[in-house]
C-alpha cells in the first residue's frame, strides 16, 4: 500500500504559491513569485537528492504542466529531469479529457480524494506530491496524507495561497529537522 508524502516549500506564514520563478503562479494577483530564490545551499541540495526516489509522483494538473514543462526544457544538465521523466507520474484533474504531455504519466480524472485512495491501494511505497496546493488541501481534508516534508523559508510574504486552508485540526509528529545554512528549516512530520 502506498503512502502519501507531501514535499513543499513554504514561507513562515505558510504561503506555498510561486516559490520558484516570478511568473510561476500569478493567480489572484500574486506578486511575490520567485520568493524561494537565493535560499538553496548544499544542505538542501543533498536532502532533495536523497528524497528524489519515490515509487510514484502525484501532481495536480497545473503543477504537473508547470514542473514537467520547466524541468524538461532546461538545456543544462540538472538533477531533476531524469527523475521526473522516469518516475511514474499520476495527475489529478477534474477534466477527463486532460492531455498529459510527458512520458510515464497517468490521468486520475474526477474527484481527487477517491482517485488517490484507489491509487494508494495499487502503488507500494512512497507517493510523493510536489507542490499542488489545491490537491494537497483536498487530500489533507480526506485524511489521505501520511507525511509532510516542509522546507520553511525565513520570509514572511503577507499574501498568497497557503498550504493549509480552513479545516479540521490535525496533529503532526516531528520526525526530523535540519537547518540549512540559509535559514531554511527542513522538517519531516507524520500525521497522527
Amino acid at each position: 500500500m502506498g503512502t502519501i508524502s507531501v514535499f513543499v516549500s513554504v514561507s513562515l506564514d505558510g504561503v506555498m504559491q510561486g516559490p520558484g520563478r516570478a511568473d510561476e503562479d500569478t493567480r489572484g494577483g500574486f506578486r511575490h513569485g520567485g520568493w524561494g530564490a537565493g535560499y538553496a545551499d548544499q544542505v538542501i541540495g543533498k536532502y532533495v537528492a536523497e528524497e528524489a526516489g519515490a515509487a510514484a509522483m502525484l501532481f495536480g494538473r497545473r503543477t504537473y504542466d508547470d514542473v514537467l514543462g520547466y524541468w524538461t526544457s532546461v538545456g543544462e544538465p540538472n538533477p531533476f529531469t531524469e527523475t521526473l521523466v522516469n518516475t511514474p507520474k499520476y495527475v489529478a484533474s477534474r477534466r477527463p479529457d486532460t492531455v498529459l504531455a510527458h512520458p510515464n504519466s497517468t490521468l486520475l480524472a474526477g474527484e481527487a480524494a477517491g482517485a488517490v485512495a484507489g491509487l494508494k491501494e495499487r502503488v507500494d511505497g512512497v507517493i510523493r506530491v510536489l507542490g499542488s496546493g489545491e490537491l494537497v488541501r483536498s487530500l489533507h481534508a480526506a485524511g489521505l496524507v501520511e507525511e509532510y516534508v516542509l522546507l520553511t523559508h525565513p520570509i514572511v510574504l503577507g499574501s498568497g495561497t497557503r498550504l493549509f486552508g480552513e479545516g479540521e485540526r490535525t496533529g503532526l509528529e516531528l520526525q526530523e529537522a535540519i537547518t540549512a545554512t540559509t535559514g531554511v528549516v527542513i522538517a519531516r512530520y507524520r500525521t497522527k
